[in-house]
């Protein structure tokens, strides 16, 4: 590409002309794809990526100078860095997914015990709503006290307390002669 082709872009994009787009993917969108493609090594995740790349060059294009980079070279590493930023971005979502396994909540003892079939859930409206609230969140909802904490907007010290509370509350419900004392007594200590 002639170096007045870059110029007459470069223009474009400060102008906010939405030509200079149609020109960036004209001139520099299969290789753009293709970098995008070496990073994320899927071809629809790679176009995605090449799509955000694009809406980030139009809203940054009155960051470019020219005197610290070509044209190419900032495109290149804004779309390299998008493609960074989508595969981390999937291997989080999929590492959320998989946490439940790993979760706080279950290895404090409870990997042999399964709230859902025990009658916790119909008890659990005779103590405080609040505990209630973190109760049904971890133990029925699946989530990590993490999960917890940023779903209901509650500070995570705060989830440990009312989990540890709420579960004191259902052991004076069941007393000493339940399945669940086991399992109670193991979440406290």
């Amino acid at each position: 590409m002639s170096t007045l082709l870059e110029k007459h872009i470069v223009e474009l994009l400060q102008e906010r002309n939405d030509k200079a787009i149609s020109l960036l993917y004209e001139h520099y969108g299969d290789t753009l794809l293709g970098v995008a493609f070496k990073v994320v090594r899927d071809e629809e995740l790679a176009q995605d990526v090449l799509q955000e790349s694009f809406v980030k060059i139009w809203k940054k294009s009155d960051s470019y100078d020219s005197t610290k980079a070509k044209l190419f070279t900032w495109l290149f590493r804004i779309t390299r860095n998008t493609a960074i930023d989508k595969l981390r971005s999937i291997n989080t979502k999929t590492d959320k997914e998989i946490q439940i396994d790993v979760s706080d909540v279950y290895n404090l003892g409870v990997s042999s015990i399964k709230p859902e079939f025990m009658d916790v859930k119909q008890n659990l409206d005779k103590i405080e709503t609040k505990y209630q609230v973190v109760l049904d969140a971890l133990f029925f909802q699946g989530m990590t006290q993490q999960e917890a904490s940023d779903e209901l907007d509650i500070p995570l010290g705060t989830i440990k307390s009312r989990l540890k509370i709420g579960l004191r509350e259902l052991k004076k419900i069941y007393g000493n002669s339940m399945l669940l004392l086991p399992f109670i007594i193991d979440m406290i200590n």
